[in-house]
């Protein structure tokens, strides 16, 4: 079955197991989310749900975006995003999705914003290999070959360069729930996932299981 739920990445911290080894887990603050609206095959084509994550003041929405919600007679949220589920017929507007549609042991995909490493160097971005370090090379942590002189000319399209590292979504797949807290909406996901602490992370059951 289909299912996802937003949430917000609190920190790491761990936990001991039953029989008393310790499993580093991600403390994630899941939902609850508000169903916003729903779509339909018959009106949109295709069957989906929009839903609403996070308190925000009136004030800090645009006028299209009070409106979605006004029309939905919904508090404001802070993050809007759509999902396809495997049923949306069971759910209305205002209903509210909750941390209890996982349980632990069940494999999960987890979406985020990577941390921001500001400008890097080849090395450090795409994890390049350095030049000689002795013997009067003067050429240490550099990008290599631009390109094959004459012909064709210029530098080709994907050259692995300096530049912006970071503040992209990443989605680390096949991850497992270790714990489900259901009276704090909070999900305790074993490893590490992406995204700064507070940042927005969406869950999803796993594509591979």
């Amino acid at each position: 079955m289909k299912k996802a739920i937003l949430g917000t990445k609190l920190g790491m911290t761990q936990i001991f197991a039953e029989d008393g080894k310790v499993i580093p887990v991600t403390v994630v603050k899941a939902g609850p989310c508000t169903v916003v609206q729903t779509k339909t095959v018959e009106a949109e084509g295709y069957d989906s749900v929009v839903v609403g994550f996070g308190d925000v003041k009136e004030k800090s929405l645009n006028k299209p975006q009070k409106g979605v919600f006004a029309k939905a007679n919904i508090a404001c949220k802070k993050y809007l995003r759509e999902f396809r589920l495997e049923d949306t017929s069971s759910l209305n507007v205002g209903d509210e999705i909750k941390a209890d549609i996982f349980e632990a042991g069940e494999k999960i995909d987890v979406s985020g914003i990577s941390k921001g490493k500001g400008f890097a160097g080849p090395m450090k971005r795409w994890g390049l290999h350095r030049g000689p370090m002795a013997h009067g090379s003067g050429y240490h942590r550099g990008s290599g070959s631009l390109g094959a002189c004459s012909t064709p000319g210029r530098v080709m399209k994907g050259k692995k360069l300096p530049g912006h590292m970071g503040v992209v979504k990443v989605t680390i797949q096949n991850l497992e729930i270790v714990k489900v807290d259901t009276e704090n909406d909070l999900i305790l996901v074993k490893g590490a996932i992406p995204g700064n602490k507070g940042g927005l992370v969406t869950i999803r059951n796993s594509v591979k299981a």
